[in-house]
């Protein structure tokens, strides 16, 4: 039961680390919703903007300034939120991958294997919060823009929506936390505690015959 967990929990956050490291480099956290025109599709990532034509299929993207210069809010938390997050879980993974009782690396330590897993769930547990405040931060900053928009009757015949980009973070930081509540709850639970218990020593009864050279001994003395 417990090597099951472990495969579970490390397969559940391989996956969940893919996706954060997808969502992070890639370019379709907005997308417009409503071109009435529909010759176009356009996304906007952390990093890029891109254009894709609807008739021929030619994509054409638009860098982003450097990374020093000036952007808006969202973007520059959002950035920072799931690079952390990225760093995070990939260092959470390995820890984790060596921390399996089917993996022969500190086989005979396995008091220091469950700390390793333990820690890898506590590490995967911060970097899923943080990548999903980043990916939620995103999502409510388009939805209170759109909205702002609305209450002002100001219509630019397009408007953003939440693209795959950002649906592949918060699905990825969920993951991750799952697989972190497993490795510190449920793996620590059925493993009970890893501590090699010692069974209880029984009481030593000496017969009567024992007893007395014993006494006699003493007594001598």
């Amino acid at each position: 039961m417990a090597v099951a967990l472990q495969l579970m929990s490390f397969c559940v956050a391989l996956i969940s680390t893919l996706f954060l490291v997808a969502a992070t480099w890639t370019d379709c956290w907005m997308v417009n919703a409503d071109d009435s025109l529909e010759v176009s599709h356009k996304c906007r990532g952390l990093w890029r903007e891109c254009v894709t034509n609807m008739q021929d299929g030619i994509r054409t993207c638009d860098q982003y300034d450097s990374i020093l210069a000036e952007h808006p809010l969202k973007i520059v938390v959002t950035r920072a939120l799931l690079i952390t997050a990225d760093i995070l879980s990939g260092f959470a993974l390995v820890l984790l991958a060596l921390g399996l009782d089917c993996i022969k690396f500190l086989k005979d330590e396995l008091h220091v294997k469950l700390k390793m897993r333990y820690s890898s769930g506590l590490v995967l547990g911060v970097g899923s919060v943080l990548g999903l405040v980043g990916s939620v931060w995103y999502a409510v900053d388009i939805y209170m823009e759109r909205t702002t928009l609305v209450l002002h009757s100001v219509f630019l015949g397009v408007h953003y929506d939440f693209g795959w980009s950002c649906w592949l973070g918060m699905v990825g930081s969920s993951g991750c936390f799952v697989a972190a509540i497993v490795l510190t709850c449920c793996l620590s639970a059925t493993t009970g505690g890893g501590a090699p218990r010692r069974r209880p020593q029984r009481p030593t009864h000496h017969s009567p015959i024992v007893t007395c050279k014993m006494y006699a001994m003493a007594s001598r003395v």
